[in-house]
């Protein structure tokens, strides 16, 4: 029994011997034939920990026994493969990995999952402009770049997609996000620095014949999921499709601007898995996504684009991927994998127009090989070729030269050894070297270790590197857009990473509730760290690799409990220090702040379910301390943003037959940022030097949060299962 809820069909064993039984629907059960003396009788259920009890039978009499059995977390049982590569238990994992599912991001509905990240602790989806909206992800303060986006295991998100591809990732096809926090570049090479994001697409096995999930906000947002799936004997196949529409252009702080960019974007995902003997891996998908999206004046209109009359920036872009899974045919575990991405962004920053193309082919063949009971051997070959060309000085060779296509190659293979000397202790330690056409070889080393003194208590202690390949202008939309001249200032080397993070685990049962505690202790030092100077000429962004060095420390602590009654709460926090250290012949060593790294940040959930009404209430949020920002010269804004709080709040209402009704509010305390854009009235620079004693001119990039304020919405939600 767990309170007065009765453990249905739990299985009842005598420990050491064949006598056991299986409980009824009631919890009750009889164990017959029990030899006399002292005996110990082990319980287990689905949903409950599993239990020993010592009992002692005398010779003539019947012994009763009751026992309680303490609810197991579900998520806790749950696999992932993003740590190792390989699938494992969460709790048994010796990389530390944090899941989450769409249940979880469905207590703040959002268009697409960069929206979503906003309620995970440590993780900061970051608005980098304020006219045309783009953004990337932080993980324990490092910039967006240093985070690795995968889908399915596949580099999908990079270089040139990060800029405006996150947002057209819909949360209807994901089954689960694995987020690892610190480097995972001894299995995924270059990019997965600061850690990684791993989007796990529904399988068509499993996914409900039919979805849908539509809602709509007052502020004219409209989105809108439909998927279906089909199964057949040998195969089956799922898709997902997305239609994002906001045309409403807001100016609520009155500057002429637009404050969010309008946006029409449309996104299609088929996947299919066949289904093979032994369960072989064997699956192939494909995704279509096409946004258009503009911010600038209000006034203007296409024929504006790309002219120094109105001021607007306005993107196309289209871009397909196709990617899959191939296990051999043979008595040995090997997958190969694969995929390929072909990116196409037309834009116009005032009157820059920038056309980019980027295609990506990635390839990876893997042998996972069990060395006996306690040892097991990953071992893979990468390579990943990148073809970009635009029209900025990322592609001249020298001055005054056309530009010509960049191509780069990055083979790489990587060995992982697993020793799991008891239940209590498991070692895993790796290695990986790359070879990319430019900057030569690079090793990435990693050392883990897990453990466990018992099931309530896990220790896990990760080391690492991590090393990113430059791509400067593909993942800086600062250096895009018209508003600054880009400097080069030397040759620029690649970028590498040393961490250490401790993590501790603890699990405390509370009656028929829990308390699951985590965490975290980080520490990562950069060498050859790129910076982008934006404060030594208010013209220009100046790069260079760091003469000196760079670091992100910090702590991290996430809650999970659970009460008796139907109340859930999660809530996390973040404490980080994130700067670099510059050496100069004229000022020595100078520490120079991480701009847009919150020094605390915090999220939260709360929910609760009204059983008898089939109501369900959510409120979530985040609370992100000050952060700096980038200021021009004898700028009158602050350097450093105010504190601030997004809160959201929810009701869903289960009708039956899997329909539900929600509705809510967003930014429930209506907070948005000041000072989004310097001198907007002069967004050519045309006045500069009229009436403007300290120089200032025009810039997008002092942001913080959303300019966009409270707005009510309500959606509607099926699902048919197979």
């Amino acid at each position: 029994m767990t309170g007065e809820v009765p453990a249905s069909f739990a299985s009842v064993g005598l420990v050491g011997s064949s006598i056991g039984t299986t409980a009824d629907e009631k919890g009750h059960f009889e164990l017959g034939q029990v030899p006399v003396g002292v005996h110990k009788i082990s319980f287990s259920a689905i949903g409950f920990r599993a239990q020993e009890l010592t009992v002692t039978v005398k010779t003539g009499e019947i012994s009763t026994v009751k026992v309680r059995l303490q609810p197991q977390d579900a998520r806790l049982r749950e696999v992932v493969v993003s740590g190792t590569m390989r699938e494992t238990y969460l709790l048994e994992s010796p990389v530390p990995v944090e899941i989450y599912t769409p249940k979880y991001f469905q207590k703040n509905p959002t268009p697409a999952i960069f929206e979503a990240l906003e309620i995970v602790n440590g993780v900061q989806p970051q608005i980098n402009c304020s006219v045309c909206g783009t953004g990337d992800i932080h993980i324990n303060g490092m910039e967006g770049a240093y985070t690795m986006v995968l889908i399915d295991g596949m580099p999908i998100v990079s270089a040139l997609s990060t800029v405006y591809g996150l947002s057209g990732i819909p949360n209807s096809l994901i089954e689960r996000v694995e987020v690892v926090k610190g480097p995972a570049s001894t299995l995924y090479g270059s990019e997965a620095v600061a850690g990684l994001i791993n989007i796990i697409t529904k399988s068509p096995l499993t996914a409900p014949r039919l979805s849908a999930d539509l809602f709509y906000t007052s502020h004219q947002e409209l989105n809108a999921d439909l998927g279906y799936s089909k199964r057949w004997t040998r195969a089956s196949t799922m898709i997902s499709t997305n239609y994002f529409r906001f045309a409403d252009r807001r100016d609520v702080n009155e500057d002429n601007f637009t404050d969010i960019p309008v946006q029409h974007r449309f996104s299609v995902f088929n996947k299919w898995s066949l289904n093979r003997p032994q369960n072989r891996v064997a699956n192939l998908a494909a995704r279509y996504y096409y946004e258009d999206r503009f911010g600038g004046e209000m006034q203007w209109q296409p024929m504006h684009r790309g002219g120094d009359q109105v001021y607007g920036e306005s993107v196309y872009t289209s871009r397909y991927e196709v990617l899959g899974g191939y296990q051999l045919p043979i008595p040995e575990h090997l997958l190969f994998s694969f995929s390929y991405n072909d990116h196409q962004q037309n834009a116009a920053y005032g009157e820059t127009v920038y056309r980019g193309h980027q295609r990506v082919g990635f390839g990876q063949l893997v042998w996972d090989k069990n060395l006996g009971a306690k040892q097991k051997l990953l071992l893979g070959t990468t390579y990943r070729y990148t073809w970009y060309d635009d029209n900025t000085p990322a592609t001249q060779r020298e001055a005054g030269a056309e530009n010509q296509p960049d191509r780069t190659s990055l083979p790489g293979a990587f060995a992982q050894h697993e020793f799991k000397a008891s239940d209590k202790f498991t070692l895993l330690s790796g290695l990986r070297y790359d070879y990319h056409s430019a900057h030569g070889g690079i090793f990435s080393p990693r050392l883990s270790m897990r453990w466990a003194p018992n099931e309530d208590n896990i220790f896990r202690l990760s080391m690492g590197n991590g090393y990113r390949v430059v791509n400067l202008f593909t993942e800086d939309h600062a250096a895009l857009t018209g508003a600054r001249e880009v400097v080069i200032r030397n040759e620029l080397k690649p970028e590498q990473s040393y961490n250490a993070n401790l993590n501790y685990q603890r699990y405390i049962p509370l009656g028929s509730g829990f308390l699951n505690l985590e965490g975290a202790v980080f520490y990562t030092y950069f060498t050859n760290k790129i910076i982008a100077d934006f404060l030594t000429n208010n013209t220009q962004i100046i790069y260079d690799n760091l003469s000196g060095h760079a670091i992100s420390k910090g702590i991290a602590l996430n809650t999970e409990l659970a009460f008796t009654f139907p109340l859930r709460l999660h809530a996390g926090v973040t404490l980080m220090d994130v700067y670099q250290v510059q050496r100069t012949p004229e000022h020595g060593e100078e520490r120079i702040p991480q701009l847009h790294a919150p020094r605390f940040s915090g999220t939260f959930t709360a929910s609760y379910q009204f059983r008898q009404l089939a109501l369900t209430l959510d409120y979530t949020g985040s609370v992100k301390g000050p952060m700096y920002l980038p200021v021009q010269e004898n700028d009158f804004r602050p350097e450093q943003s105010p504190w601030f709080s997004l809160q959201n709040l929810q009701a869903t209402k289960a009708m039956g037959e899997g329909l539900e009704v929600y509705g809510g509010v967003k930014n429930l305390l209506n907070f948005m940022p000041r000072y989004p854009l310097m001198r907007p009235f002069d967004p050519f620079d045309k006045q500069v030097e009229v009436d403007n004693p300290y120089g200032y001119s025009f810039d997008t990039e002092y942001n913080y949060a959303p300019m966009q304020g409270r707005r009510f919405f309500l959606g509607i939600r099926y699902t048919l299962p197979q």
